[in-house]
Formats: C-alpha cells, sequence, structure tokens
C-alpha cells in the first residue's frame, strides 16, 4: 500500500534555511542546511534501496503559494505569504511498503530529534473509492 509522509514548515521556517533573520528563528548556516538535504537524501536513498520509494519533493516557501476559493461560484485567489507562524506543507514523500508501521518507521527518519515539536503526518492513499471507508 501507499503513504504519503508530509512535511511542514512556516515561512520563517523557509526564511531561517535562507540564511534570513526573521521571525524569531535564526538562519541558519550554509552547513546546517546542506547536512538538512543530505539527510533527506539519505532516507531518500535508502528507500530507493529498500524498493519502498514512489516520489518524494520539496515545495516552495509558501509566499509564492496561491489559495483558491469559490465566492458565489466565482475563483477568488489568495497571494502568499499566509501568516508567518501557520505551518503549510513543506514537502512529501510516497511510499510503498508492507504496513502503516513500517510507513511510521520510514516517517519518524524525517523528524529533526533536535527541533521540539516538530512532526511529520502520514496516511494511506486511497488507491480505489471503496478505501475510502465512508
Amino acid at each position: 500500500m501507499k503513504y504519503m509522509i508530509m512535511l511542514y514548515g512556516s515561512q520563517q521556517d523557509y526564511d531561517a534555511i535562507a540564511g534570513r533573520p526573521d521571525g524569531g528563528k535564526p538562519p541558519m548556516s550554509p552547513e546546517q542546511v546542506a547536512a538538512m538535504h543530505a539527510h533527506m537524501a539519505e532516507i531518500h536513498q535508502k528507500l530507493v534501496e529498500s524498493g519502498e520509494l514512489v516520489d518524494g519533493q520539496g515545495l516552495t516557501a509558501p509566499v509564492h503559494a496561491r489559495r483558491v476559493r469559490l465566492r458565489s461560484g466565482t475563483p477568488v485567489v489568495t497571494d502568499g505569504p499566509y501568516p508567518e507562524a501557520e505551518e503549510v506543507l513543506a514537502g512529501y514523500t510516497i511510499v510503498d511498503c508492507a504496513s502503516f508501521d513500517r510507513a511510521t518507521e520510514i516517517a519518524a527518519g524525517f523528524v529533526d530529534p533536535d527541533a521540539t515539536g516538530q512532526y511529520v503526518d502520514v496516511r494511506p492513499i486511497v488507491e480505489n473509492v471503496d478505501e475510502l471507508g465512508l
């Protein structure tokens, strides 16, 4: 079964990664950013080798996002940024593995043990309507 592992971040996180001191989060050094990318690449490489990786991508900063709503049937578009502290989807990894427990084990590798409160979400991917459980 396929599972999506969702990683979250805020505009403040993206600013820290870009080395901009903003919003109370200290800017990351180039070495810290390189280490973070190396960690993600290592996890993805292990998933490639185990045959469990389907896809994994990072998303641009929330400032580049657009939110689309319908108001009386007419699309209303709001450009980013979202409120500074709001967490949004920052990236995802889709795995195809034996169980929810295995997907959860993989997901735990994405959580930075030094970042208090950081989390990822894991959700099964619906492959047909019968799996919706409605």
